[in-house]
């Protein structure tokens, strides 16, 4: 019997048309567009503006295209998951009211909270359940409003970080293309190092938790930034070890664009030159779960069927992982 695998069969992105540039936030924070790009790659993020716009409608709206894309009905959906951590409420789920706007009713759906690692623990979750042959039609969201949870005036947080989405439909395949293999891993002793920590029910809303601006993000750059060069470079060098790639092997490293030392740094490991290495943080700068959906979606038309990919993240709690994926059209 030939086996089931789950492939990517359409992807699409939506980022909002705002531009928040690092000459505005140098009117904001001490900073220069200088220290931004030598630090981090980013020269740019898009911003989310409007009273009651939250990640959902950007995750719907890359949601409509993509089933225009792909020509899928609503109803044809049996799935959808939305990887956020900046999700509209706490309940019900962003994944519920990305279905509602776009038309999918009565069907699966829920959110995965693995901060920039969410998309890769989505994408896998969803590939099981095309695997088990339970579902033939999975959509896989990753979308963040990151500019919610953002300190505009801690200038270490602040330019790093945008608001987008991104989503795949996932069906089965049985030519032997689509994912291929994974690795998922976590470490709960690094939250301290980048955690939201007010909002949740260990720290409610109270006046002490607002003034103390535990509803941003808080990020220690530097042990954050040494965690993610090893533990991201190494899941991908483990991931092609294990499947006997090269970097000769592989089209596409498609890596969460958190910081582009961190890339280039995973790239040398895995001995996969530039010119294969999916970029747009210069553009959108860290989307959390929608960053590895919006590569893809911006490098779509230089991929060719049977192209090797190695998809990479890193993220708060920690969590980090690789996928090793065929693409499939």
């Amino acid at each position: 019997m030939t086996k089931i695998i789950a492939a990517i069969t359409g992807v699409q992105g939506y980022v909002p048309e705002e531009v928040l540039t690092n000459a505005d936030l140098a009117k904001i924070v001490d900073t220069t567009d200088e220290w931004i790009i030598s630090r981090t790659g980013i020269k740019e993020r898009r911003i989310l503006r409007g009273e009651g716009q939250g990640t959902s409608v950007m995750g719907a709206e890359a949601v409509r295209k993509l089933l225009e894309k792909t020509n899928t009905k609503p109803e044809e959906v049996d799935l959808l998951i939305c990887a956020t951590v900046t999700p509209d409420h706490f309940f019900p789920s962003t994944a519920n009211l990305i279905c509602d706007k776009v038309g999918i009713s009565f069907n699966a759906s829920y959110d995965i909270a693995a901060a920039c690692s969410g998309f890769l623990n989505a994408l896998v979750t969803g590939a099981m359940f095309i695997e088990s042959g339970r579902y033939k039609k999975v959509i896989v969201v990753g979308a963040d409003k990151m500019s919610a949870i953002v300190d505009y005036t801690d200038r270490s947080t602040c330019v790093l970080f945008g608001d987008g989405a991104g989503a795949v439909m996932l069906e089965p395949s049985s030519d032997g293309l689509g994912l291929q293999d994974f690795i998922l891993k976590s470490d709960g002793s690094g939250a301290s190092h980048l955690i939201q920590k007010g909002g949740g029910s260990a720290y409610p809303p109270t006046h002490e938790t607002i003034d103390n601006k535990w509803h941003h993000i808080h990020q220690e750059g530097q042990a954050v930034f040494k965690f993610a060069v090893t533990r991201m470079a190494d899941v991908s060098a483990e991931i092609m070890e294990r499947n006997n790639l090269s970097g000769d092997d592989v089209a596409f490293l498609v890596p969460h664009q958190a910081n582009k030392r961190i890339i280039d740094a995973t790239a040398n490991r895995m001995g996969v030159g530039p010119e294969k290495v999916m970029l747009n943080i210069h553009k959108y700068g860290n989307t959390t779960a929608a960053t590895i959906p919006l590569c893809l979606w911006d490098y779509e038309s230089q991929l060719k069927k049977g192209d090797n990919l190695i998809l990479a993240a890193f993220g708060g709690g920690f969590t980090w992982g690789s996928v090793y994926l065929k693409w499939a059209y």
